[in-house]
């Protein structure tokens, strides 16, 4: 199983030292970045920041087609991340802050600070605390 923790190190040069140029966002807890691995996977960061708000004066006006083309995006992107990933994955905090868009309006699932891994052969687990929004 392949290691879900990158060091700070890999998220400089991936990001170019965090550089405005990379800067996809801001976020409830400080600015969202993208990166580029080694091996060639983009990624996308959030770098905390204990003084950071969030910033909706940027809000595009969405077409119902377009709207549903997100809808459906999350939707794929949820079943990959339940059933088809290495991993199963729930999420457990799935709002529209934590959905990021690319240039081209193609939906992507982030801020899994509060997501449950699962075995393969695992479907159920408890937990012992509420966790999400």
């Amino acid at each position: 199983m392949e290691s879900l923790l990158i060091g700070l190190d890999t998220l400089k040069t991936a990001t170019a030292n965090f550089s405005d140029e990379n800067k996809l966002g801001q976020g409830g807890f400080g600015p969202v970045y993208k990166g580029k691995l080694f091996d060639g996977r983009e990624i996308a960061v959030k770098r905390l920041s204990s003084n950071s708000g969030q910033d909706h004066g940027k809000r595009l006006r969405l077409g119902w087609g377009r709207r549903y083309k997100i809808i459906v995006g999350i939707a794929r992107g949820l079943l990959y991340l339940h059933e088809d990933s290495q991993l199963r994955v729930i999420h457990r905090d799935l709002k529209a802050s934590n959905i990021l868009l690319d240039e081209e309006m193609n939906p992507k699932i982030s801020d899994f600070g509060l997501a449950k891994l699962f075995g393969e052969s695992e479907t159920q687990g408890n937990t012992n605390r509420i966790a999400g929004t």
